[in-house]
């Protein structure tokens, strides 16, 4: 087995397409299935599973070569990088993945400062919810990523970066203009916009007013919805109040378009992690940019 048959085969587990896989790797699809042929017939085993409507998944002999194939690839990227380190250049494509309020209102801080250090690095942005970050680094998709909650695994390792609030926001304006604190029985008589499942705003918040006997699915939520600006219209126009992280009203609680509602006794407050495998050999860039976070604490408050 070669790094071009590797490189071809990770390709194709993480896209779960063969075209695909030879569209990212600049290959011709057929290029793509003699490297899977050529790996399947030196081991001796099927890798991938090819289904008549043409969906693609790995086998299991595929899942435990898929393993040891991301670390290889990157172990050669690393050396490859410290090289060109010796040589005095960093460059490459960094792919970062982050949940909603991290994508929006951190990295791109944290992106200028890196890029004025390496200058010559390239960011490939993927935002999916919490969940989906967490998912994705377990199946080998991804490298590591930032997300607003800790999902206990034994095989990742999380390392908090900031903390926010979430807080429960209305317009600046009629019955709610001269309300600062309310009763938890207020909630009953309002329309809700909730996040969708999967995001780290809606477990904290499960969770925060499960401990005071405030159910989700007693609140009237008329609306879930995942884009945190389509969310702030919403509750612009009239829709309903939402619980959302402080920091993605911070301008619009400054101007008094919106307002906070504190609710007597709840406060909720949560954590942003970057978490990776804990095993999993990252590659040379990430590792680069995990240090360099961790190193200038760049997220904290």
């Amino acid at each position: 087995m070669d790094f071009k048959q590797l490189q071809s085969f990770v390709a194709v587990v993480k896209l779960r397409s063969f075209s695909k896989a030879a569209e990212s790797l600049y290959l011709t699809q057929p290029t793509i299935s003699g490297h899977i042929q050529a790996l399947e017939q030196e081991l001796g085993t099927v890798l991938i599973n090819r289904n008549s409507n043409k969906q693609v998944s790995p086998t299991r002999a595929g899942e435990i070569l898929f393993q040891y194939a991301v670390d290889i690839l990157n172990k050669r990227e690393n050396a490859l990088f410290s090289l060109s380190k010796f040589k005095g250049k960093i460059e490459g494509i960094l792919e970062i993945s982050a949940s909603t309020i991290p994508e929006q209102y951190f990295l791109p801080d944290i992106l200028s400062k890196f890029n004025k250090k390496y200058p010559d690095v390239q960011y490939n942005l993927m935002k999916y919810d919490s969940q989906e970050v967490i998912d994705k680094i377990l199946s080998g998709e991804i490298d590591f990523g930032f997300v607003g909650f800790k999902k206990e695994l034994n095989q990742l390792d999380y390392i908090e970066i900031t903390e926010d609030s979430i807080v429960l926001i209305a317009p600046d304006q009629g019955k709610y203009s001269n309300m600062d604190t309310i009763p938890a029985s207020f909630l009953a008589g309002e329309k809700f916009i909730m996040r969708e499942k999967g995001s780290g705003t809606r477990k904290v918040l499960e969770k925060a007013l499960a401990k005071h006997n405030i159910p989700l699915d007693s609140l009237n939520v008329v609306a879930f919805i995942e884009n945190t600006q389509t969310i702030k219209e919403c509750v612009r126009k009239g829709l309903g109040l939402t619980f959302i992280s402080e920091k993605a009203v911070a301008e619009e609680l400054a101007g008094k378009v919106f307002k906070i509602l504190n609710i007597e006794g709840l406060e909720i407050r949560r954590q942003f992690y970057f978490v990776y495998h804990k095993t999993r050999v990252l590659s040379p860039l990430a590792q680069t940019f995990k240090e360099f976070v961790l190193e200038h604490k760049l997220l904290k408050d």
